[in-house]
C-alpha cells in the first residue's frame, strides 16, 4: 500500500476506532514512516552518546538492481509477513519454508503480530509500535501472493484487466517502467522483489498495481495460476479489520468484542477507497487529508499533515535541525534533550522492537526461521 492508505486512511481508522487527534497522529504517522524510514546505522552525539537504528526500507536504492533488494530483515518483518498458508502456529500444507512465507490476508500470523503489540502497548513507544504493526498489518491484503524472499510465485506475468482478459495498456506501462533501453532485457530478468513507483518493495512485473485501492486486475503468478484481484473490496477488508485491531488496542484486551467501522463512515471509506483514482499516490493522499478537513466523517473537521522529512518532521524535532547529517556517521550531532522522548526515537525504538519480535519470536513459533 502507499501513503494515501498507510497515513490518510490509517489517521481516519485512528479516529473512528476512538483515538483522540493528537495520538492518531502519532499511529498514522509511524505507519507511514515504514516507508521513509531508510537510514540505518549509529547516530553519534557530541557528548558521547551514540543511538544505533535499524532501516524499515531502502528507498535510496536502485530499484532496477534486484540484488540490492534481497534483504529479509527489511522485506520479511516490515513488508511481506509470511502467511503460514493461511494457518496457525503448528499446521501447515506445505513442508517447504519458503511457500509458507507466501503472504496472506489477515493471517494467523499477522493477527499474532498485532496481539503482541497489544501486549506491550504500555512501553513508551506503544503508539509507535501499533502503527508500524498496522503497516504491516494493512500490506497482508497487498502483498498478497507474494513473498519477500526469491521464490518462482512472484514472477508475474501477462497482466489481465478485471474482466480476465490480457492487458496490452498494462504490459506496455511495465515495459517503459523497466525499459532504460533495455526493456525486454530487464522485464525477462524479473524475479521477485517488489518495485513500487516510489518505494523498492513491490511486485516484479506487476510494479505497483497490488498497492493502488481503486484497482480490479489481474495477472498469472509464477506457478502458472491465474490471480483475479479486488483491491476496493480487499483494502476495504482490511481497513475494517484494523479499525477493529485499533479498538482492541484501546481497551488493552487483544480478545475484545468491537465493533469497527460503522454507519456512514463505512461508507465514505468504502467510496473513497474505490472512488479515489488518482494514479499518483501523493494526489490519493491529498484528497483523504481533504475529506478530514472538510468534517467528511464523524470526528469532525481537523487538519492533518504528513512531513517524512525537514521543516516540520519528526527528525528536525529530535535533533534541533531540519537537515541532520546523517550522510556522515562520525558526524557528532549536537545532542538535543528533547532526543530522548521524541518521536523520532520512539519510532525507531519501536522498529527494533517489532523486527526482533517478529524474526525471534513469531516466526519460529510457526517453524519459519529464516536465516
Amino acid at each position: 500500500m502507499q501513503i494515501d492508505f498507510h497515513h490518510g486512511v490509517t489517521y481516519c481508522l485512528a479516529r473512528l476506532a476512538g483515538f483522540d487527534r493528537q495520538r492518531a497522529e502519532i499511529v498514522a504517522h509511524a505507519a507511514q514512516y515504514v516507508d521513509d524510514a531508510i537510514e540505518e546505522g549509529p547516530v553519534q552525539f557530541d557528548n558521547g552518546q551514540v543511538y544505533e537504528r535499524i532501516s524499515s526500507a531502502h528507498k535510496t536504492l536502485d530499484y532496477r538492481n534486484f540484488e540490492q533488494l534481497s534483504n529479509q530483515q527489511v522485506w520479511i518483518p516490515f513488508h511481506f509477513l509470511p502467511g503460514n498458508d493461511g494457518m496457525p502456529a503448528g499446521q501447515h500444507t506445505s513442508f517447504n519454508v519458503i511457500d509458507r512465507t507466501i503472504c496472506c490476508p489477515n493471517s494467523y500470523v499477522a493477527q499474532d503480530m498485532v496481539r503482541e503489540c497489544i501486549h506491550q502497548r504500555q512501553a513508551a513507544h506503544g503508539l509507535h509500535r501499533l502503527g508500524i504493526s498496522m503497516h504491516v498489518f494493512a500490506d497482508t491484503w497487498a502483498h498478497q501472493g507474494f513473498t519477500g524472499v526469491s521464490h518462482k510465485i512472484n514472477r508475474a506475468s501477462e497482466l489481465l484487466d478485471e474482466q480476465g482478459q490480457p492487458d496490452p495498456q498494462k504490459r506496455q506501462r511495465i515495459r517503459d517502467f523497466f525499459s532504460k533501453g533495455r526493456g525486454e532485457q530487464l522485464l525477462d530478468r524479473v524475479t521477485g522483489f517488489f518495485v513500487s513507483e516510489v518505494l523498492p518493495l513491490g511486485h516484479g512485473a506487476v510494479l505497483s498495481y497490488p498497492d493502488k485501492p481503486f484497482l480490479k486486475w489481474g495477472y498469472t503468478n509464477g506457478l502458472g495460476q491465474v490471480v483475479q484481484r479486488d483491491n476496493p473490496q480487499d483494502f476495504l477488508e482490511a481497513a475494517q479489520e484494523m479499525c477493529m485491531w485499533m479498538q482492541r488496542y484501546i481497551k488493552g484486551d487483544p480478545q475484545a468484542r468491537v465493533p469497527g467501522l460503522t454507519g456512514r463512515d463505512r461508507e465514505v471509506i468504502a467510496e473513497m477507497i474505490g472512488g479515489n483514482t488518482e494514479w499518483e499516490s501523493n494526489l490519493r493522499h491529498d484528497r483523504w487529508l481533504a475529506a478530514v478537513s472538510q468534517g467528511d466523517f464523524s470526528f469532525g473537521a481537523e487538519e492533518v499533515r504528513y512531513v517524512a522529512a525537514g521543516a516540520g518532521s519528526w527528525a528536525e524535532a529530535a535533533f534541533g535541525t531540519a537537515q541532520p547529517n546523517f550522510a556522515d556517521p562520525r558526524h557528532q550531532h549536537p545532542f538535543n534533550s528533547n532526543f530522548v522522548h521524541s518521536n523520532w526515537k520512539l519510532f525507531h525504538d519501536a522498529l527494533i522492537a517489532h523486527q526482533s519480535f517478529v524474526m525471534g519470536e513469531l516466526l519460529p513459533r510457526y517453524d519459519l526461521q529464516l536465516i
